[in-house]
C-alpha cells in the first residue's frame, strides 16, 4: 500500500525559507517521477516542482529561482527547499507520484498523478 506523508510546513515570514519533505512508504520514489503541488484557498492545485526518474527536474514560473526538488534515495524521501518565500506561496502543499519514470508534463497537469500525501500547511506572512 502506497503512503506518502510531508512534513516540515508551518508559518514563516516573507523572504524566509522551508524545507519540505515528503517520505514514502510501498513506494521506491526513485522509480517514478514525483513532485510537489500546492493548493490556495479558492484556487485550483498547481504544480510547484517534478523530478523523474532519471533526476530530470521542472519548475512551474513562480518557483524557479527560489525552489529546489531533490531526492534522498536512501531514505526514501522527497524534498522541496523554498527560498525567499512570498506571501502569495501561502498554500498546503503535497507530494505525489505519476508512477512513470518520467515527467510527460514538467511541473503542470496534477491530474496525471496518481498517488498522494495529505499535505501539508505553509503560511507565509509580511
Amino acid at each position: 500500500q502506497v503512503r506518502l506523508v510531508e512534513s516540515g510546513g508551518g508559518p514563516v515570514k516573507a523572504g524566509g525559507s522551508l524545507t519540505l519533505s515528503c517520505a514514502a512508504s510501498g513506494f521506491t520514489l526513485s522509480t517514478s517521477c514525483v513532485g510537489w503541488f500546492r493548493q490556495a484557498p479558492g484556487k485550483e492545485r498547481e504544480g510547484v516542482a517534478t523530478i523523474s526518474r532519471g533526476g530530470n527536474d521542472y519548475y512551474s514560473i513562480f518557483a524557479k529561482g527560489r525552489f529546489t526538488v531533490s531526492r534522498d534515495n536512501t531514505k526514501n524521501t522527497l524534498q522541496l527547499q523554498m527560498n525567499s518565500l512570498q506571501p502569495d506561496d501561502t498554500a498546503m502543499y503535497y507530494c505525489a507520484a505519476n508512477r512513470l519514470p518520467n515527467c510527460p508534463y514538467g511541473a503542470n497537469r496534477p491530474s496525471t498523478f496518481v498517488d498522494w500525501g495529505q499535505g501539508t500547511q505553509v503560511t507565509v506572512s509580511s
